[in-house]
C-alpha cells in the first residue's frame, strides 16, 4: 500500500508558474506520474518519472513547459508548471504504478486525493 498527498495547487494568472508536491509514503512503485482531470472532461496524464533511471516522459499538451522531478531522500515527487494556461485548470492527482510506458500507460495502482490549480485568463 503507497499513500500519496499532493500539495501546492491554488489559483494562478495565465503564464505564471505553480509547482505541486506529491509526498509518498514510500517510492518504491517503479513509476510515479501526474494526472488531471477538468470538469466534464475524462482524466488524462500528464507527466510521468520513472524510479530506477529518473527519466521524464510528458504528454505532447505540457511538453517544454512543466518539469517532472523526483526526491527520493524525501520521497517526494514534483510538478513543475511553467507558463500556464487556461487550459491547465483541472484537478491534478498524483499515482504510483508497476509498470509504466512512454504514452503515460501503466498499472495505477495507487492515487493520491488531487489538489485544484485553476488558471484565469
Amino acid at each position: 500500500q503507497v499513500q500519496l498527498v499532493e500539495s501546492g495547487g491554488g489559483s494562478v494568472q495565465a503564464g505564471e508558474t505553480l509547482t505541486l508536491s506529491c509526498v509518498a509514503s514510500s517510492l518504491s512503485s517503479a513509476c510515479m506520474g501526474w494526472f488531471r482531470q477538468a470538469p466534464g472532461k475524462e482524466r488524462e496524464g500528464v507527466a510521468l518519472i520513472t524510479r530506477k533511471s529518473g527519466q521524464p516522459f510528458y504528454a505532447d499538451s505540457v511538453k517544454g513547459r512543466f518539469t517532472v522531478s523526483k526526491d527520493s531522500a524525501k520521497n517526494t515527487v514534483y510538478l513543475q508548471m511553467n507558463g500556464l494556461k487556461s487550459e491547465d485548470t483541472a484537478v491534478y492527482y498524483c499515482a504510483a504504478a508497476r509498470w509504466c510506458t512512454a504514452d503515460l500507460r501503466g498499472g495505477w495502482d495507487y492515487w493520491g486525493q488531487g489538489t485544484q490549480v485553476t488558471v484565469s485568463s
